[in-house]
């Protein structure tokens, strides 16, 4: 219990000293999380509406591969991007191992089918009324996709922060492609892996704090930005 309350009181010191170590790491996590998550929204999101609209030979694979890619076990992406970039590798070249863009290039695997798959499920729940409502008051076919999609954007935002709750919780990829090295490739979660291994309970814990927080803020961000979009919308309510 005393471990606990000495990481507490830690996590609060660190945060309010603003050590420069702590802000290097958690600048360098926001970075790499939320660029990865924004690589999976910009592909994954036209993809999964494409997947959930047209109909073509191969879609059906191609929704269960994306589902089952949901699923992919970080440390296999870790382990596939490392065999890209690893210096025997196709891609060994860039000399891009050991670096956030392997981090980045690591989590975008992690996130895209995420994004994707959830993005599909959303548009596929609307009902076929919108599009028809839509094509009678003279909408084109793309115009009346469009508001499929903007009715799906509940559905798109959940599918975001479902990704970015992933990603910016992820170890074992970023690790194994990133290396865990000081003032290059630390980040929140591979710290506290490495303060629990040499015993520092209490460190671990106290990082473990900030990123609890930084998850926090960047939800409250997306919440917000949720709010805002419905704020016009009226809500069911229970009498």
């Amino acid at each position: 219990m005393d471990v606990i309350w000495q990481g507490i009181k830690e996590g609060f010191l660190l945060i309010i000293a603003m050590d420069p170590e702590l802000v290097q790491i958690t600048l360098l996590s926001i970075q790499v999380s939320v660029s990865a998550l924004l690589l999976a929204a910009i592909m994954g999101i036209p993809l999964g509406t494409v997947l959930a609209l047209k109909e073509f030979p191969g879609r059906k694979t191609l929704l269960n591969i994306t589902y089952t890619f949901m699923g992919l076990p970080p440390v296999l992406a870790g382990l596939l991007v490392f065999l890209f970039l690893s210096t025997s590798g196709p891609l060994g070249y860039f000399q891009l191992m050991f670096t956030p863009t392997a981090m980045i290039t690591a989590q975008v695997l992690l996130g895209f089918p995420i994004v994707c798959g959830l993005t599909a499920r959303a548009v596929m729940a609307q009902p076929q009324e919108v599009f028809d409502t839509a094509a009678t008051l003279g909408a084109t076919r793309r115009q009346a996709s469009w508001v499929i999609i903007r009715e799906s954007r509940m559905g798109i935002i959940a599918a975001l922060t479902t990704a970015l709750g992933r990603l910016i919780a992820e170890v074992g990829a970023v690790m194994m492609v990133g290396g865990n090295i000081k003032g290059e490739t630390r980040v929140l979660t591979t710290s506290i892996v490495l303060e629990t291994r040499m015993g520092n309970d209490s460190s671990a814990l106290a990082i473990g704090m900030v990123l609890l927080l930084i998850a926090f803020l960047i939800m409250l961000l997306i919440l917000s930005l949720e709010k805002r979009t419905f704020k016009d919308e009226r809500r069911i309510q229970i009498v």
